[in-house]
This record gives C-alpha cells, sequence and structure tokens, in this order.
C-alpha cells in the first residue's frame, strides 16, 4: 500500500510554527523574532503559568478577542511550563539578541548627540558587532540598522525552531492563533523540518500530482508512527475542480479577505494568497479552485492577514515568482519579506514603487502604499496595478486614501483603472497589537491608541476611487468570514463603525454612478 498512488487531500489544513507558536513575519525574522520571544511569548506563557485560569476567561470572552492570552486548558498548565522551561533553555541565544537590542538602543539614545559615532561601537554587545549600523538622519535623529542577510546566516537564524502543523478541515471554527502555542495532540501530525525543506513541495505537490506514502515518508524523513498519521492525510484520487482553468476571456476570483485569482487562459495570478482549505463548505473558493500554475503571487505587505505562510508555503512547486515589496534595509519595524520567503523555500523577488513586472499577456506596476502601519517607518508595503484581458485592476489592500494627491499622480502613470479593490478597516488595532514588542522605548496608552493599523474610510476609499477613475470599486471582507478568524479575530455588529463606513462608502458609489460591492466569501467577474 505504501507504493500505491496517492493524493494529498483537499482539506488539509496546514499550520506552520516557530517555537509552537504561529509562525509570522515576525516571529521568524531573526531580530523580530528574538524581541517577540523575549517580551511577548515569553512573559505571557509565565502570566498564563501563574494564573491559568485568569487567561482562559480572557480567551472566552467575546469582548477581549484577539487578546494576546494563552487558550489552553487548566489541566494542561504542567506541558506550559516545560515549553518555557524549554524557550529558556534553547533560544539563549535569541534572548541574547533580544537584550543586546535593547542595550543598544540606550547606548544610541544616550552617546548619539550629533557628534561623531565611532566611539559607540565598542559599547555595543558583542553580540551586535558587524551586524549593525549606527546613522544619523538629516535631521540630527540617530537610529540603527540591522544587515538582516548577515543575521539569517548567523547563529540567531534558528530553524529548529519551525516545524509544520497538518489536520483535517472539518469545518470548525479555528481558534486565534497569534497567542497560543500548539502544545501536542494525538489528532494532528506535526512534522519538525524547516520550512525551506524540500519534502514539503513533495508533499503540497501531491495536491496536482500522484506520489506514494512510501517517497512521502522518505521526502519528510519520519517515522512509521508519523507515516501512518500521514496516510489519513492522503486519498486515492485527486479533489480538483475542472473549471479552475479557463479557455477563453479573463476571470477574476475572489477568494475571500484580499486574496484574489485573476486569471486568462494563458496566465493566473493571485494577490495575498490566503486559500481556505474546508472543501465541503458552500459559499468559498477552496484549493480545489486554485489554478494548477501560477504566474505570479503579489504579496502587499507583511501583515500576518496578508502574507500567510500557511497558504504560501502551499504554493511551492505551483507559483513561479512571489512579488514582495521591498523594506527599508534594516529598520527594525521593517523586517524584508523576500529574505522571510526565500529562506522558506519560495521564489521572491522585490519591486519598488514604479516596477514593472510582466508576465504572459499582462503586466504589474507596483505602486504606493500609504498609512496602515501606525505611522511606523515600514517601507515593505505596495499596491499594485494589474493589466489583465484588456483591463487595469487596482488592489489597494489596506492603503489610505488619506493623500488623494498620490492616486492623481498614480492615475498619470499608469492610466485610469476599470476596478478597484480596497480595504477598509478604518479602525484598525493600536500600534502596540502588532508592534509592542519592538518598541524598545515605551510609548503611553494615548500614544497606541491614536496610532493604529487602520485603512481608508468612506471619505478616503472614495478619494482613491475618484482620482484613479475606476469604474467599478469593491471593499474586501475585512476579518467577517468565519474561516479567518483564527488570525482576525474580529467581532463586528452592526454598529460597528467600520460596516457602516463600508455602507456610506457603497452610498457614494451609487451616488456617482460607481458599480460596488462589499465581498464576502466569493465571488467572480467575467469578460
Amino acid at each position: 500500500m505504501d507504493d500505491e498512488p496517492r493524493f494529498l487531500r483537499s482539506n488539509v489544513n496546514v499550520e506552520p510554527l516557530a517555537d509552537r507558536f504561529y509562525a509570522t513575519l515576525n516571529t521568524v525574522a531573526p531580530v523580530q523574532a528574538a524581541m517577540n520571544l523575549a517580551f511577548l511569548q515569553l512573559p505571557m506563557l509565565e502570566s498564563y503559568v501563574k494564573s491559568p485560569q485568569v487567561h482562559i476567561n480572557a480567551s472566552r470572552n467575546p469582548q477581549l478577542r484577539g487578546g494576546f492570552f494563552v487558550d489552553i486548558e487548566a489541566a494542561r498548565t504542567r506541558e506550559v511550563r516545560d515549553l518555557v522551561t524549554r524557550l529558556k533553555r534553547d533560544r539563549t541565544e535569541l534572548l541574547r539578541l533580544a537584550a543586546a537590542v535593547a542595550e543598544a538602543d540606550e547606548v544610541v539614545r544616550q552617546g548619539a548627540t550629533g557628534f561623531d559615532l565611532r566611539p559607540l561601537y565598542p559599547k555595543l554587545s558583542a553580540a551586535l558587532s558587524g551586524l549593525v549600523e549606527i546613522v544619523y538622519d538629516t535631521s540630527n535623529q540617530p537610529s540603527m540598522r540591522f544587515i538582516e542577510p548577515l543575521l539569517y546566516e548567523s547563529s540567531f537564524h534558528v530553524e529548529d525552531r519551525q516545524s509544520v502543523r497538518l489536520f483535517l478541515d472539518e469545518g470548525a471554527e479555528r481558534p486565534f492563533v497569534m497567542s497560543t502555542p500548539r502544545l501536542a495532540s494525538p489528532d494532528v501530525l506535526d512534522i519538525d523540518i524547516p520550512f525551506r525543506h524540500p519534502g514539503l513541495a513533495e508533499l503540497f505537490g501531491a495536491r496536482l500530482s500522484a506520489t506514494t506514502l512510501a517517497r512521502l515518508r522518505d521526502a519528510l524523513e519520519i517515522g512509521d508512527e508519523q507515516a501512518e498519521q500521514l496516510s489519513g492525510l492522503l486519498a486515492s484520487e485527486p479533489d480538483l475542480l475542472p473549471d479552475r482553468h479557463i479557455d477563453s476571456g479573463a476571470r477574476i476570483r475572489y477568494f475571500g479577505h484580499a486574496c484574489l485569482v485573476m486569471q486568462t487562459p494563458q496566465a493566473a495570478i493571485i494577490t495575498d494568497p490566503w486559500v481556505s482549505s474546508d472543501s465541503a463548505a458552500a459559499g468559498r473558493y477552496t484549493y480545489r479552485d486554485l489554478p494548477d500554475h501560477l504566474d505570479l503571487a503579489l504579496i502587499t505587505h507583511g501583515h500576518s492577514d496578508h502574507v500567510v505562510l500557511e497558504t504560501l508555503l502551499q504554493l511551492r512547486g505551483r507559483v513561479d515568482r512571489v512579488v514582495v515589496p521591498r523594506s527599508s534595509r534594516g529598520n527594525l519595524c521593517d523586517p524584508s519579506l523576500a529574505l522571510y520567503l526565500s529562506h522558506a523555500g519560495l521564489p521572491t523577488i522585490e519591486v519598488d514603487d514604479f516596477s514593472e513586472v510582466e508576465f504572459p499577456g499582462g503586466r504589474v506596476v507596483a505602486t504606493p502604499f500609504l498609512g496602515e502601519h501606525a505611522d511606523l517607518d515600514i517601507r515593505a508595503k505596495s499596491t499594485y496595478c494589474i493589466e489583465l484581458g484588456g483591463r487595469r485592476m487596482f488592489v489597494g489592500a489596506d492603503s489610505s486614501g488619506i493623500v488623494p494627491g498620490l492616486y492623481r499622480y498614480m492615475r498619470q502613470h499608469v492610466g485610469p483603472v476599470d476596478m478597484a479593490f480596497l480595504g477598509m478597516e478604518c479602525a484598525g488595532a493600536p500600534l502596540t497589537w502588532a508592534y509592542g514588542a519592538l518598541l524598545v522605548r515605551p510609548v503611553t496608552r494615548g500614544m497606541s491608541d491614536s496610532r493604529t493599523l487602520s485603512g481608508s474610510n468612506a471619505v478616503q476609499a472614495a478619494a482613491i476611487v475618484t482620482e484613479l477613475g475606476a469604474e467599478e470599486a469593491y471593499v474586501y471582507a475585512m476579518g467577517e468570514e468565519p474561516w479567518r478568524v483564527h488570525v482576525m479575530a474580529t467581532n463586528y455588529t452592526d454598529d460597528s463603525y467600520q460596516l457602516k463606513q463600508v455602507a456610506e462608502f457603497m452610498t457614494w458609489c451609487a451616488d456617482h454612478g460607481v458599480k460596488s460591492g462589499h465581498l464576502l466569501g466569493q465571488q467572480e467577474w467575467r469578460w
């Protein structure tokens, strides 16, 4: 039986983990991972060990949904305590790096007074030697620049932190993953291999091409017990829908959140890939609907609902190039998406504002992305204008229309667009929710609450559509899809400001002759 043809079931879920936590850009990139481990994850686990029931109660409170609480039953407190012990024992290098960064910030703050910076280097921890540069900007404000490629080659990039968890999607709502480590469970398969491991390409390629259990066992380097678990995730036939390809014209399919698949018979592009694995559910596209080959995957920015590693890993061998915006090259809050994804085994290229990427029958122009990053100096963010099938689409993600003049310039550069896809999470999480562990200098509650991860409101969205000359405008679902709550943890009601702003924008579109819609689940456009 080990040599019989087998395919990966379409409803297999994948969770990439780093030290048992759900893997994101800021928990994998070396410096950011160190800061999150030292200043968020370990303190959170230690707090749970002291008062498990406080965390459990908070996790089950709808008003606190998305908060950083550990949702693990009290009977497993000892396992969490053991995890804390292992992390403190095995991650001394990362903890040393986090301490060195905090100390270096103090050195720079106290010592960089406008004069020569060279005397500061000997005062930095040996852990940072050769890995940072201290600089002034033209306002004489000092900062540190981390040399990220070297950090990925150093002892601080620990690949044995990485593992992959596999389990069948039975339609149940997945619990919030951003704060709760994944403990061992008999109904899941945990494989301790790095994300770039070639065995994962063999595994996920089995959605399209037959393999055998014996080949997978060798490729993934697993033993008999894990192979037996893996066999339950395999089927004798592929589960693919015939209309995942088209023979003529062009098509856009909305896969949920900010994920669009744009196709002609010659090419296919996916934006911010995040594909549902629940193949039994109605009202959504899943892996069964995904084209066999993708020319490009476009990433707009590094937030965990837009660069979704659980989907991107499953595109290995299926996508030619993952297009990512270029980072600032070493800013603490702006880790490189290209380094992150290339070290996960994905073919990655970087773009700057107004870079162009061609594909069969069309092109992509990277365009500026304003706001949504709590006013931090983050450059790794891009919107895109896509020319495909004789139309031009603007993929705006969560960018803000706070400065309408930008979109006027964009129209002059790329021409008017036919369709605009926008995010309108206009009352987003505060600064510290996403970036608290990276803030070496504390901010006040008022500062944090004033600086949010917010996209366009109704007025700003209308400005984007007006300046781009869009004939159609569509607003992404903002975490409203129940199969996204494990990352989004949104809790909207009819009175939510965000939904009221979307309704106001829909009214504006109707009044101005712009075809519009608030997307949810799945939708298709053909021409």
